[in-house]
């Protein structure tokens, strides 16, 4: 296994981390159709995980309804030192009308309650899960800063945040004196290169480490389809078409894939990661299964060792087309005499 510095921290975390969205939620759509599996199932992906050496696990409140999370305690037990537990709050966890949000009063709530499923006095990144437009940002900050000092929670990040959402947040820590993000949690694939025109930039500039989710597309580049379908109708992408993206253009970008893969002896999956893990920015990449052949594939991703040509192939297909003000601020030729 490979490490990478988190963030700005003190502590290191695997290049693949083990997403637990697959766990749990049986009789329940999305949940069904994500994974749906039982505790035995779920052990078995942990179980190859920690021997392979990831040290990052991650979940949150609301997968399942909260069974993911209580899973995942019953798991780890014994284990639970072996890694770093990471999970989310903001989701609705309840029928009542402050069972969701980023309020000091949820959050307070949602941490215990992830306490106890998870087993645990403590979690070691607890992350935002989205922006919530309704609490302000530093009554959320102040209930994690309570968290903190109580060593219920060692460091904060967030997912699904804009940068300048983030920026603001970071804003709020500095002058208040309360914990900094340390990580953003982002989708990021080469079919969704949406965040290097803000989130990247930012990240870096602000020294964050960014946790890549859905690094297949929701499984569209698993190898699993091309432009004459699937080779597995129960393949997650063909029952829900999440995350969005440009069919045509993914298609260019998966026969690419296909010829790569054949260069390296490496499956399509290892390739599209690999291509993700090679971006400087990329801290860890979250990877889920439901069978242990997935895992231990995906897991093969950091042997898929891709070349220049092969990254600029694929560079090539999937840049989005350059947005402003970046592409002013690109051009320099102002700033320097002829």
């Amino acid at each position: 296994m490979k490490f990478s510095q988190l963030g700005n921290t003190g502590v290191y975390v695997s290049r693949i981390a083990l997403g637990t969205m697959t766990f749990g939620g049986s009789g329940a759509p999305p949940w069904n159709i994500i994974g749906a599996l039982d505790v035995a199932a779920a052990d078995r992906l942990v179980g190859i995980a920690l021997d392979q050496g990831v040290n990052l696990v991650d979940t949150a409140d609301m997968y399942a309804d909260g069974e993911a999370e209580s899973m995942l305690g019953e798991i780890l037990k014994s284990r639970r030192d072996d890694v770093l537990l990471a999970t989310k709050v903001i989701g609705r966890m309840g029928p009542g009308p402050n069972d969701a949000g980023l309020s000091r009063l949820h959050v307070t709530k949602a941490l215990e309650d992830s306490l106890r499923r998870l087993r645990t006095d403590h979690i070691d990144l607890y992350q935002l899960h989205n922006f919530d437009p309704v609490t302000p940002i530093a009554e959320t900050l102040s209930a994690l800063d309570d968290a903190v000092r109580q060593g219920k929670v060692r460091y904060i990040g967030v997912s699904n945040f804009a940068a300048w959402q983030m920026s603001q947040a970071l804003g709020v820590s500095d002058l208040r004196n309360f914990p900094r993000f340390v990580a953003s949690q982002s989708y990021y694939s080469l079919v969704g290169r949406d965040i290097e025109a803000e989130i990247v930039p930012m990240l870096t500039a602000e020294q964050l480490g960014l946790l890549v989710y859905s690094p297949l597309a929701g499984g569209l580049l698993s190898g699993k389809f091309d432009r004459s379908g699937t080779t597995d109708e129960d393949a997650r992408r063909a029952k829900a078409a999440i995350p969005p993206v440009d069919v045509d253009r993914a298609f260019d970008i998966i026969d690419a894939l296909r010829e790569i893969a054949g260069r390296h002896d490496a499956t399509v999956a290892q390739v599209a990661l690999a291509w993700v893990l090679a971006k400087p920015a990329v801290t860890s990449v979250i990877v889920g299964a439901r069978r242990p052949e997935q895992l231990t594939g995906n897991l093969g991703a950091l042997d898929t060792e891709l070349t220049a040509q092969d990254l600029e192939e694929l560079d090539g297909l999937s840049r989005p087309a350059p947005t402003y003000p970046g592409w002013m601020q690109a051009d320099l030729s102002w700033r320097y005499p002829a």
